[in-house]
């Protein structure tokens, strides 16, 4: 998987769900939802439904379009679905690992989407495996489903109840049974869930341009902690402990949702923008032109632009036909992948100063191919900005963050980086300019950047391994 994106860091899924009282087609809906969601994972897709008797489910490793066919669709009838499409972070690429789980159990039969990362999944893995419970799969996801499962005498929303005081972690979970649907999202808030509705019929996804996809109006964001209970009497919420500030992930609004999204308030769009101009503030620059990477440095690039009254421009031009499933056959194609995906716009770059804005520096790789691929387009020099604080530290919520000795910016100082990458000029915001572009009075995940996470991390052991 090469090209442009293979030196970003990864989200790993997206969830959707849906219980209609309006007699919708529930699974075409959560189509339209999963394919709005595909930037969070592309790995594979799947989609559960109710028919108020039974679950019915379909999943593959894929594109969400390539998965679902009308037919397919049509086969998917019900009152209720959920769907997921997924980037592995945890448990390999395969089609056993592939989402929503689909299982039966005391009260007869239950789905589970995931998004997040569980850090004492091992823990309670093996406390259930010394318990006798069988597991099909390497995801976190299972283990939330046996914990549910064995606590059903109870009842499903005291045993979702109970599983969720188990577990620790970055978690948005949509639960779908015969006859209700339930979301969950983890007490810091670090991953999104948020709630719409298309008529009298209720939503959960992980980003609002889901619901702008299916013609859902926004309610409002899930709360840190909170259990969403909908069914034919409507949607209630339980909050399992005591109330904690939100945390979301930063990489959220700098990278992962797409830029049409809010998320916890905040217009993540309008953020990228922001981030941009402060970014201008704290590293101005004298050039000709300001450009943007192809999708996630554009937003940054264009309020950069507006501070400094530097021109801004197209600099590449990005093959859309080019999947991350691309393979080149040998290390020589390979290191030329980027060139592949991105072209820079000769016209516009030859004997011109650029700024080149991009989210993020992860191993500097891309950075460099970027940088020598506007040098022979003929820029006369390439000061290069990041709209995020430098990367510094692995991440264990849910990103598939390389280890510490592959991140650069955790080995190298500033001017090391800049050398590496071949730019005249490197700058990144800071985190108190990052914050600012927030412009909200939430709390951040920001353990990336500064190592300071709202949870504690996994047993030593673990982290010794992404640290090492």
């Amino acid at each position: 998987m090469l090209g442009i994106n293979d030196d970003k860091l990864k989200e790993e899924c997206g969830v959707f769900g849906i219980y209609s009282t309006d007699n919708i087609d529930v699974a075409t809906l959560t189509y339209y939802g999963l394919y709005a969601l595909q930037h969070r994972g592309q790995e594979s897709a799947g989609i559960v439904v109710s028919d108020g008797e039974k679950l019915n489910c379909h999943k593959s490793m894929g594109l969400v379009c390539d998965i679902f066919d009308e037919e397919t669709l049509r086969k998917l009838k019900g009152i209720s679905a959920i769907g997921h499409v997924r980037y592995s972070t945890t448990g390999s690429s395969n089609a056993a690992n592939a989402q929503p789980l689909l299982s039966q159990y005391k009260l007869g039969s239950i789905a589970i989407a995931h998004n997040g990362n569980l850090v004492n999944a091992d823990v309670i893995r093996e406390l259930l495996e010394d318990a006798g419970v069988i597991f099909q799969t390497a995801v976190d996801t299972e283990v939330v489903l046996n914990l549910i499962a064995r606590a059903a005498r109870k009842g499903i929303e005291k045993a979702v109840f109970d599983a969720v005081q188990a577990i620790k972690g970055s978690f948005a979970m949509v639960i779908l049974t015969e006859d209700k649907l339930i979301g969950v999202r983890d007490p810091n808030g670090i991953r999104p869930l948020c709630i719409g509705k298309v008529g009298s019929s209720y939503v959960l996804c992980s980003e609002s341009c889901a619901l702008d996809a299916v013609g859902a109006e926004f309610i409002r964001d899930v709360n840190p902690g909170e259990i969403v209970i909908i069914d034919a009497n409507g949607l209630k919420s339980l909050h399992p402990g005591e109330r904690t500030r939100c945390a979301t992930c930063a990489f959220e609004y700098i990278y992962f949702a797409r830029p049409d999204s809010v998320i916890d308030g905040i217009d993540v769009y309008g953020s990228r923008v922001k981030a941009g101009k402060i970014l201008y503030e704290e590293c101005p620059i004298e050039a000709d032109i300001v450009v943007g990477v192809p999708d996630s440095g554009i937003a940054a690039a264009s309020g950069y632009a507006e501070a400094s009254g530097i021109t801004f421009s197209m600099g590449f031009v990005k093959n859309r036909y080019v999947g991350r499933t691309f393979i080149s056959p040998s290390q020589d194609l390979r290191e030329r992948a980027v060139a592949v995906k991105l072209n820079p716009l000769k016209v516009n770059v030859k004997g011109k100063r650029v700024v080149l804005i991009d989210d993020s520096i992860v191993r500097g790789t891309t950075s460099k191919r970027l940088v020598d691929l506007l040098r022979k387009a003929g820029a006369l020099e390439v000061h290069f900005r990041v709209s995020s604080p430098v990367v510094k530290y692995p991440c264990y919520f849910g990103i598939d963050t390389p280890y510490r000795k592959d991140l650069i910016g955790a080995n190298s100082t500033i001017e090391k980086i800049r050398q590496e990458i071949g730019a005249d000029t490197l700058g990144y915001i800071s985190i108190k300019g990052l914050l600012k572009s927030f412009a909200s009075n939430n709390d951040f995940c920001l353990g990336c950047f500064n190592g300071e996470y709202p949870i504690a991390t996994p047993m030593e052991s673990v982290k010794e391994r992404l640290e090492r």
